[in-house]
């Protein structure tokens, strides 16, 4: 297997972070979980992202094969949890959100690679604290989480109102 790598994303890998999204929008629809159903995210999304430099790409072979936004920062949406605490209360943190795999490369490692770029960034950063948050039935990226030592906290409730599971990582 090839060496995977992740970069910065260019205005031109749009058209592949919309056929990702597209890909995860119906994965999701199938397992009956309605996030992403709205056509969120979408190329204002995309753009939005890579306008604040958060919006990251992993290749292999020259392949954009998954995207997600990774920076360090603070999520208003994460100053509460219901039904739990943060373990850390740190206002800084790193944050992992829009994760989008090729479904033909899952399996293979590219969500712990996703994961780990950010615990780097976030180490880099000087800080130890990493959260993200998807919906109750998104059990594939739950799994990924807790596979990659993100412990479930809570739930926040996203500034549009929508609930979701949150997790934290301390390094």
């Amino acid at each position: 297997m090839t060496e995977l790598t992740i970069r910065d994303t260019a205005v031109e890998d749009i058209p592949r972070l919309m056929r990702l999204y597209d890909l995860a929008r119906a994965a999701m629809r199938a397992m009956g979980t309605d996030q992403w159903q709205d056509g969120a995210p979408n190329a204002e999304t995309a753009l939005e992202d890579i306008r604040r430099g958060i919006s990251r790409v992993v290749e292999r072979d020259g392949l954009v094969i998954a995207t997600a936004a990774v920076y360090v920062g603070h999520e208003p949406a994460y100053d509460t949890v219901y039904g739990g605490t943060w373990q850390s209360d740190a206002q800084t943190y790193g944050i992992i959100h829009r994760i989008a795999i090729d479904p033909a490369c899952k399996r293979q490692g590219v969500g712990s690679f996703i994961m780990d770029s950010c615990a780097a960034l976030t180490a880099a950063a000087g800080l130890s604290v990493l959260r993200c948050d998807t919906h109750a039935g998104n059990v594939p990226m739950r799994a990924a989480l807790s596979k990659n030592g993100y412990v479930y906290r809570g739930v926040i409730h996203l500034l549009s109102g929508a609930e979701r599971v949150a997790y934290e990582k301390l390094l």
